[in-house]
């Protein structure tokens, strides 16, 4: 399994977490039984106060799953994907 750092912005006129139907959907969707099901293991997220600026930290097999498994918030925005690794294995390596 690789490490990725995903990041979802979207206007804040368009935010979600305030939508009746949109928010509890989106919810459902980060679940960690949910982000099974595309090959994804939820390792943390949070939200920046007042940006309107999700951060994920996943475990894939890929990109492409990640990609994927984020969809449902490219309708809401942007989302980018980058791999990651963890200090320990960048230490390891010598280099970032």
């Amino acid at each position: 399994m690789s490490m990725f750092v995903v990041q979802h912005q979207h206007p804040a006129e368009g935010c979600p977490a305030g939508h009746p139907q949109m928010a509890p959907m989106l919810l459902k969707h980060l679940s960690a039984a949910n982000a099974a099901k595309f090959g994804v293991k939820i390792k943390g997220e949070a939200v920046l106060d007042g940006r309107h600026t999700l951060y994920l930290f996943l475990e894939a097999e890929n990109a492409d799953k990640v990609r994927e498994y984020m969809s449902p918030f490219a309708q809401a925005g942007s989302v980018e994907v980058w791999p990651s690794s963890p200090c320990e294995k960048v230490v390891a390596r010598g280099k970032c």
